[in-house]
């Protein structure tokens, strides 16, 4: 027998008693998944509520996030800025079961299948003509206090998985630092969340300067730490240099 097909049954084999003992569910419905699935059934991928966004130039999310941007230029800030891509792998409702999508890995410490769906968006980016110059990514840091608190930083983990489907491009984790610790942004009304992230982040410069930066996160809800995060390293990269957005989620009003 040749020795792949001998470890892919012995994978299989192990996989399914590790069923018997502690059943794999579907992070959206919550069923027992069959040996072929993983972390979401048949049924569950095929609604996946996909936003398509890494095929279109303009969409809602890179719209709200562009108007964020522009808003800042009109408040007193000079000069030309490219086009900021954005996208996301899916929508998010509240209401949905698909929420558990990015809470799983942020609150569950499920890394496994958060990796699995930083995968999804990953493979979707490297196809995309839009994000096809992107040169560095970089995953929204937390605090020092909430990383220790938490144990780890979700951006980085989908960032890494997004890296290695793009080709392995290079995830910066130092060039973006939160210096400022801030109220969680999930308790905010939304009136209130960019001023409680406003001047929280510093960037640092690396030469050569990025053509094309990818900031990282799970989830778009106002855009406002992401925006502080872009506001942040445009201070010290060039106007050239395009820096776009990424995440798992996309929160649909």
């Amino acid at each position: 027998m040749d020795s792949r097909i001998l470890r892919l049954s012995l994978s299989k084999a192990i996989r399914a008693m590790a069923d018997l003992v502690m059943p794999r569910i579907c992070v959206v419905c919550g069923r027992d998944l069959l040996l072929v699935e993983n972390h979401i059934c048949t049924e569950c991928e095929a609604e996946l509520p996909l936003t398509h966004f890494s095929r279109q130039r303009d969409n809602p999310m890179a719209e709200a996030f562009n108007s964020m941007i522009q808003r800042e230029i009109e408040a007193g800030e000079e000069g030309f800025e490219p086009f900021s891509y954005a996208t996301a792998l899916i929508y998010y409702s509240g209401s949905s079961a698909y929420k558990n999508i990015p809470r799983e890995l942020k609150y569950g410490r499920n890394f496994s299948e958060g990796r699995y769906f930083a995968k999804m968006l990953g493979r979707e980016l490297a196809s995309s003509a839009l994000f096809a110059d992107v040169d560095v990514i970089v995953p929204v840091p937390l605090h020092w206090v909430r990383r220790w608190k938490r144990g780890y930083n979700q951006a980085e983990v989908i960032a890494k998985s997004v890296a290695r489907e793009m080709g392995g491009i290079s995830v910066q984790r130092g060039l973006v630092k939160r210096v400022r610790y801030t109220k969680t942004q999930t308790k905010l009304h939304k009136s209130k969340r960019y001023s409680n992230v406003e001047n929280a982040f510093k960037a640092k410069r690396c030469s050569p300067a990025p053509k094309h930066i990818l900031l990282v996160d799970d989830v778009f809800t106002t855009g406002s730490t992401l925006c502080a995060c872009e506001r942040a390293l445009r201070k010290v990269f060039p106007a050239e240099t395009r820096i776009s957005v990424a995440t798992l989620a996309f929160v649909k009003e």
